[in-house]
């Protein structure tokens, strides 16, 4: 999600450029079986009309049109032009005409009727304030039905034996991250943030992606696209120069490390919070 002059949301950091949108694509079709089995435990079932936060390019909203059946029907929100309008190009194409997608603020949007669930992929941890997002949306909720968000804790990254030029590559996106004001530990906070927004209690459930040598390229991969979409951000703040993170080489570099030590590397942890409204 991105901002405007009045929304309390930071600037998206990672941009909606053609190559993050890309990404988020790439990242999809890694992050996708994870995040299906989080929403299918919260409870998102055939005939549910679920409201998507956050949507980009559609990933998520996709993947709950999946659960919810043609008897369903999801709506997806996003404030970025760039990103639905390659998530309409994509719904035309993969014909799902029970997913629509509406520009603007979920906060101060009007709907027809009260939605099943709200759901929301990678949206709270860029928010300066989750719970109070979390309350607000609570308001297009119907009462008992599902509120679950899946968040990152980068936290979970490490690998072992060492890779040091692939922690130091996490290390680098992290703290990018972090000083433009994302919650890089949002998966842990999410019991806090529900809590503290007057919903109940929520259940928790925590994955990760784990590689050795011959399976981890596509991790490998995404984590240096992340870092050459963060690159300029990490020399404006003095966090490393080009020439220390030289990307032309890094994942080179660490596809080298890992095959020398045969080690393993261990993502982020992906965890979903759910409750009822």
């Amino acid at each position: 999600m991105t901002s405007d002059a009045t929304d309390p949301t930071p600037s998206y950091v990672l941009g909606h450029s053609d190559g993050e949108l890309d990404r988020l694509a790439t990242q999809a079709r890694l992050i996708d079986p994870i995040t299906r089995q989080f929403f299918a435990e919260a409870g998102i079932a055939p005939g549910m009309r679920v409201l998507d936060i956050g949507s980009g390019v559609g990933d998520v909203a996709f993947l709950a049109a999946g659960l919810v059946g043609r008897s369903g029907e999801v709506v997806g929100v996003d404030r970025s032009s760039a990103a639905l309008e390659r998530a309409e190009i994509r719904r035309r194409d993969l014909s799902f005409d029970n997913v629509s997608f509406r520009i603007g603020d979920p906060t101060s949007m009007a709907f027809d009727s009260p939605f099943d669930a709200v759901i929301g992929r990678y949206v709270l941890q860029f928010q300066t304030d989750p719970s109070d997002l979390l309350r607000q949306l609570r308001t297009h909720a119907a009462r008992g039905s599902v509120i679950a968000f899946h968040e990152l804790d980068w936290g979970g990254v490490q690998s072992f034996p060492a890779l040091a030029t692939r922690d130091q590559c996490c290390r680098w996106i992290s703290e990018t991250l972090r000083r433009n004001e994302t919650e890089t530990r949002m998966g842990a906070k999410l019991y806090s943030a529900f809590v503290s927004a007057d919903l109940e209690p929520p259940s928790l459930i925590v994955r990760s992606v784990a590689a050795g040598p011959v399976h981890a390229k596509q991790f490998v991969d995404l984590e240096v696209d992340v870092a050459k979409t963060l690159l300029p951000e990490m020399v404006r703040l003095g966090i490393a120069s080009e020439d220390e993170v030289g990307i032309g080489t890094l994942a080179e570099r660490i596809y080298g490390e890992m095959k020398s030590t045969g080690s393993v590397l261990f993502g982020r942890n992906e965890i979903c919070a759910w409750t009822t409204a």
